[in-house]
């Protein structure tokens, strides 16, 4: 499958490619099929399925664990001490996921900066979004937040909208990362440097005193 936003960044250069090839412009053509065929790669969503008990949380994103530990201050104000950055690299699939079953109940945007996802303070000055989930397994806040060469973050949610575990919840156009920031009880279940899959890998487990 192929997220919808994805189509017109692959068929536009393959028709502009096509017709420079028509025109005698292969320098032009090839380069512009070549971005196409790329974004057919890039915008894939495959089917996922997190087969794990109800009180886990599984990977929003596709990609590696770059940091498990103390959340911002803000998010420890709102009970949410612990974090878990995933950064998605070029080649990894950007559609991201809920992580748990749960309602919508906080939103915010800041439109930020492009610096490399990889840096700590890309989670505080970057463009971003934070949401806030509640559901039967406690408390959830996600970031996507946009990377260096990252233009667009795309969430498909309003406030109150409820979401299954595995939802699609978004995307962000090319390199990027998302932070999960969870309760204190929550057990962490990976390390830095693990290879996670949105909708698919475990990332923790939220305990019954998260209940709400």
């Amino acid at each position: 499958m192929i997220a919808p936003e994805g189509w017109v960044f692959v068929w536009v250069p393959v028709g502009l490619g096509a017709g420079s090839l028509w025109l005698g412009w292969p320098w032009l053509g090839w380069p512009l099929i070549a971005i196409g065929l790329f974004s057919l790669f890039f915008f894939r969503d495959p089917r996922r399925s997190c087969d794990q008990p109800a009180n886990v949380a599984c990977s929003p994103a596709d990609g590696r664990v770059i940091l498990v530990g103390d959340a911002p201050a803000d998010l420890v104000a709102r009970g949410l001490p612990r974090q878990i950055s995933v950064f998605m690299s070029v080649f990894d699939v950007h559609v991201n996921r809920a992580p748990v079953d749960g309602t919508l109940v906080e939103y915010h945007y800041n439109p930020g900066r492009k610096i490399s996802a990889f840096k700590d303070k890309a989670s505080s000055v970057n463009e971003q979004n934070l949401s806030t989930w509640e559901g039967p397994a406690g408390r959830i806040a996600l970031k996507q937040i946009a990377g260096l060469v990252a233009r667009r973050i795309v969430f498909d949610h309003d406030l109150e909208d409820t979401v299954r575990r595995g939802d699609r919840i978004g995307l962000i156009r090319y390199g990027s990362r998302v932070d999960v920031f969870l309760p204190d009880s929550a057990e962490i279940l990976v390390e830095k440097g693990d290879r996670v899959q949105a909708g698919r890998s475990p990332l923790a487990v939220l305990t019954a005193v998260d209940a709400s």
